[in-house]
């Protein structure tokens, strides 16, 4: 199985609307889309989690689990801030709903490799340090429902 690095590969994008009420963008909506990918500086979250019930029962010792309630993880994206450009921080403004646009695979038509997470921009902030890096700013986000998952790609037109 051939193995790859995300960067270079893996495409975010955000999306203001999808009209589609499973959250399968068009074509149209995804070129439409706000490109993140060459200003982001790391990725946090954007998976889900799985809070386990445990099960435990007088026979035995050990406590056997049943899937419970899934949840977002939390979840950021940090920046590259551009000294010359807010398009990005307007875009993502707190409080901004859209959706969070992941092309796992790059952008492959048809590849089941596509998340789409609708989201609130829960809050943005500049991240000040003295450390000799290139300045930052991150946006957290709340994932406001269920994410569409190992989608496919939509066809190039």
């Amino acid at each position: 199985m051939p193995r790859f690095s995300r960067k270079g590969v893996t495409k975010i994008l955000f999306a203001e609307t999808i009209t589609s009420t499973a959250y399968i963008p068009t074509r149209t909506e995804i070129t439409g889309a706000t490109k993140l990918t060459k200003a982001i500086a790391a990725v946090d979250g954007f998976s889900l989690e799985n809070d386990e019930i445990e099960t435990p029962d007088l026979e035995s010792t050990f406590t056997s689990k049943i899937p419970g309630d899934d949840k977002a993880a939390d979840s950021s994206l940090t920046f590259y801030e551009d000294d010359t450009d807010d398009e990005l921080e307007q875009s993502l403004a707190k409080g901004s709903t859209g959706f969070i646009i992941i092309l796992r695979k790059g952008d492959i038509p048809a590849s089941l490799s596509m998340d789409v997470y609708p989201v609130r921009v829960a809050s943005k902030s500049s991240v000040v340090t003295v450390d000799n890096e290139a300045a930052k700013w991150m946006a957290k986000f709340s994932i406001v429902d269920s994410p569409a998952l190992d989608a496919a790609v939509p066809a190039a037109t």
